[in-house]
């Protein structure tokens, strides 16, 4: 197995989705994400939407309401 080629993939990758301060703000979405309400399912879903890209949606950006919820 190739280690410094793997770890330049992922130096490679962090740096594409804006390194550590893109990193804080994913891992404080899927927080809030984890957090809020809705079902494992939901709550799956929505954390791999927020995946797709990198950081958060803004800073104070609350987290969407679960589908069918009425957000409380």
């Amino acid at each position: 197995m190739d280690l410094k080629g793997l770890q330049r993939r992922a130096k490679d990758l962090f740096h594409k989705r804006g390194g550590s301060e893109a990193l804080k703000a994913d891992a404080e979405e899927l927080r809030d994400i984890a957090k809020g309400p809705g079902s494992v399912s939901d709550k799956a879903k929505r954390a791999g939407e927020a995946l797709k890209e990198p950081g958060a949606k803004g800073a104070d950006a609350a987290p969407d309401p679960a589908p069918g919820s009425d957000g409380r």
